[in-house]
């Protein structure tokens, strides 16, 4: 089950990066600043779009390497333009590639903590399930929305992306 949720990060990933390649093709056909795109916000007291964008990859590699018992690499958190990114996308696109399903055969009984929660752990099941999964779709969904809302021609097939369908027999 974890490794196909991590397969799935992955492949929204994906589409993410194609959101922003959408984006970065609207402002050179409009001939606007496509670094007007990393400052938009739903709401003043929300991260702005690059930070999404910075979250996304970050739930993602973190929840793979936390339900593994691994160490998540680290991203300085410098990206100032679609392109820089993009980068971050793949990279953290990559490291989710090294993964096995093998890697996450205890993930369920995973002991989870982090530093906000003052001494308070989650089992692997309950981070991936309450915390880790929700809060990635909460800031892909948000980084969609703001693209959208900004005329960036993206819709639900893209945000979806390849379904896995079967032709009738």
């Amino acid at each position: 089950m974890y490794f196909d949720a991590i397969k799935q990060m992955k492949k929204h990933l994906g589409q993410l990066d194609k959101w922003l390649e959408t984006a970065a093709t609207l402002a050179e056909t409009k001939k606007f600043d496509a670094k007007n795109f990393m400052g938009l916000r739903l709401s003043v007291d929300q991260f702005p779009f690059g930070r999404q964008v910075q979250v996304v990859c970050d739930t993602a590699k973190t929840v793979a390497a936390r339900l593994a018992g691994k160490e998540a690499p680290a991203h300085a958190d410098t990206e100032q333009t679609l392109e820089e990114l993009r980068a971050r996308i793949k990279t953290v696109i990559a490291y989710l590639d090294t993964f096995s399903a093998a890697d996450f055969a205890n993930a369920a009984t995973q002991k989870i903590t982090q530093p906000r929660w003052e001494g308070k752990w989650m089992t692997g099941a309950d981070y991936f399930l309450e915390h880790g999964q929700p809060n990635f779709y909460f800031h892909l969904t948000t980084a969609y929305a703001l693209l959208r809302h900004n005329g960036v021609g993206i819709g639900k097939r893209d945000y979806l992306g390849t379904l896995t369908q079967h032709a009738p027999a």
